[in-house]
């Protein structure tokens, strides 16, 4: 069962290209990882500053052993200085793939 994570990040606004320069470098590492399907970087049209992160991967197994990460580790820990908000995780899954089969 593949998940998505979609991380919401909130960069002050004097740290827009740094915060950018950092995502890139994010995903340069994830397309190696074990699991790593996909990835896409969003800017919100009417939240200044507001940025999304969405990847997917084939189990949640494979997330977490990125997650934990020590480049990610790394390189996530240059982030969270330039943010005006923590970052928020989320994972999601189809709702009929959490369901028991048959239902």
């Amino acid at each position: 069962m593949t998940v998505k994570i979609v991380i919401e990040r909130t960069v002050k606004t004097d740290q827009q290209d740094e915060l950018l320069l950092l995502l890139k470098e994010l995903r340069a590492h994830a397309v190696h990882q074990p699991g790593y399907i996909a990835g896409e970087t969003l800017t919100s049209v009417d939240r200044p500053g507001m940025h999304l992160v969405i990847s997917t991967w084939y189990s949640l197994k494979d997330w977490r052993a990125w997650e934990n990460n020590s480049e990610r580790r790394q390189i996530s820990a240059k982030i969270e200085p330039l943010l005006a908000t923590p970052s928020k995780v989320g994972v999601f899954v189809e709702p009929w793939a959490a369901l028991p089969e048959g239902i």
